[in-house]
């Protein structure tokens, strides 16, 4: 009978494991890492890498809250449009591994604990809750009716390094604007290369985006000027903050490095590696942020 019982536990306890699996997959939480660094560089600047524990404690939560409810929210308003998708179909919605409602109800907490913990901070991040929970809910219906859904993904990301910073400061300053434009315009420029993946699907059903709005090679070209945008952003950041020095500066010349790389593996005749080049490259983008940026706080 213990044995039996304990069989019982271990199969309840791989059925949760899967199921959190599933949904790790779904909102892909290992894209956290986009604008984490952006939010992290941000906090610890405005704390002068001193930051209080209930502070770091409620931004993160609030961070990974809003980052995760925006991104099943997103996967339940798009499950109809990723099931006729060839590329998207195998998603966990479309295939039936989890629910529309399952979804909708994970975002809606993510975004009361948003709520929450924008609240336990201070009031200006409470008043500016409703703004940040606007754009995420609205992004997703942009690709039905503008091609600068790329650029509203772009400021919605931006939130999470000014938010970083009025979790702090509880005041607005150039420093985490620039951080937020980087992001922002950083974000628009790989989403550009990423949707290149689906621009005869997106033009045959009617669907927005700057790929389609523009034709491919210009979408590159808009893709590109956003990357050098978001250099110039992050530039004028370092030269404004005092605590980047060497280390920051070999980020930032790693990033452009990289950015140039995802320029290079995409082009009008050639998308096959577009996913590579905008999230697995972007993903490295951010870490190096994160290490760089981060060291050279405490250095």
């Amino acid at each position: 009978m213990a044995y039996k019982r304990m069989g019982f536990a271990l199969s309840g306890l791989r059925s949760c494991l899967g199921r959190a699996r599933r949904y790790g997959t779904l909102v892909m939480f290992g894209h956290t890492v986009f604008s984490l660094s952006f939010a992290a560089l941000s906090l610890l600047c405005a704390s002068g890498g001193r930051p209080r524990f209930a502070t770091l404690f409620w931004a993160g939560l609030a961070f990974l809250s809003a980052r995760t409810g925006a991104n099943a929210l997103n996967r339940a308003v798009d499950a109809q449009i990723d099931g006729r998708n060839p590329r998207t179909a195998g998603r966990q919605i479309p295939r039936g591994e989890v629910t529309s409602g399952e979804t909708l109800a994970l975002s809606a907490v993510c975004f009361l604990l948003l709520i929450f913990s924008a609240g336990m901070l201070n009031p200006v991040c409470l008043l500016l809750s409703p703004l940040a929970l606007l754009l995420m809910s609205g992004y997703s219906y942009t690709k039905r009716f503008t091609w600068l859904c790329h650029l509203v993904l772009g400021v919605t990301c931006a939130c999470a390094p000014v938010g970083a910073w009025l979790a702090v400061t509880g005041r607005f300053a150039l420093r985490p604007l620039l951080l937020g434009a980087a992001n922002c315009l950083w974000t628009a420029g790989f989403d550009i290369l990423y949707g290149t993946q689906d621009y005869e699907f997106d033009l045959a059903h009617g669907l927005y985006s700057i790929p389609v709005r523009f034709g491919l090679r210009r979408a590159l070209q808009i893709s590109a000027a956003f990357h050098l945008l978001a250099l110039l952003a992050l530039l004028a950041f370092g030269l404004l903050e005092a605590r980047m020095g060497p280390l920051f500066w070999m980020g930032f010349a790693g990033i452009a490095a990289l950015m140039a790389l995802q320029h290079r593996m995409v082009t009008p005749n050639r998308r096959d590696k577009a996913q590579l080049a905008s999230y697995n490259v972007s993903q490295l983008t951010s870490l190096l942020l994160l290490f760089c940026g981060v060291l050279d706080v405490y250095l």
